[in-house]
């Protein structure tokens, strides 16, 4: 399995997925620079993506700032946290009970994030998919950008589904089981062909909407 580390894999994607699909060209021309944007694996960055669902970056990121000014964000000092302070980040209930179940599943060595990393895509979608509160995006997203998995593509993702829909001028936008079919001719660097479709988005609509806080 392909994992993404650095910059160079990004670039390897980008002249691989030009070779699989000639009209990437003129997108890849169009986004200009497609970013890394990985974090550390483990609870902060499974979290950080939770935290990150349903929201617009700029609310996401205020949540996620106050969580990380409240101490530490591991598992244990998550579930160590005073209601009264929990109550202070903003979260929604189903969140905060996302996190709390999280934390609790982690402490109790019942998950462990580190061997899902490492697992088969599909493997690892199941297995965190199994927690409350945990849908593929959420799944497909922490696999992309903390485990550094290089064949993944969130076809739930609205953005992304705009986003395709633009570049090659389609009627209308994709359903999640379309765009995952137009996806396939993409394997093996399907991360890095959402990078491209994120970061085409950011250049024509102005806004970047890669899901990290």
């Amino acid at each position: 399995m392909t994992v993404i580390r650095d910059h160079s894999h990004i670039e390897q994607g980008l002249e691989a997925l030009a070779a699989l699909d000639p009209r990437l060209s003129a997108i890849i021309e169009v986004a200009g620079p497609v970013p890394l944007r990985l974090q550390e694996p483990g609870f902060a960055g499974l979290a950080s993506i939770v935290v990150s669902q349903m929201v617009s970056k700029a609310s996401a990121a205020a949540i996620w700032g106050r969580i990380t000014a409240a101490g530490p964000v591991t598992a244990e000092s998550y579930l160590a946290h005073d209601p009264a302070v929990v109550a202070t980040f903003g979260l929604s209930r189903a969140k905060a009970a996302t996190l709390v179940g999280l934390s609790t599943a982690i402490s109790e060595n019942s998950l462990d994030l580190e061997s899902i990393g490492r697992m088969d895509p599909r493997d690892a979608i199941t297995a965190l998919t199994r927690l409350p509160g945990i849908g593929p995006w959420t799944a497909e997203v922490y696999l992309m950008f903390s485990a550094g998995h290089a064949d993944i593509f969130p076809s739930g993702d609205v953005a992304l589904q705009a986003s395709v829909a633009h570049a090659f001028s389609l009627e209308a936008r994709p359903s999640s089981k379309k765009l995952a079919e137009l996806a396939e001719i993409w394997s093996p660097w399907r991360s890095v062909a959402a990078r491209l479709f994120w970061a085409y988005y950011a250049a024509r609509m102005r806004r970047d909407v890669t899901p990290l806080p």
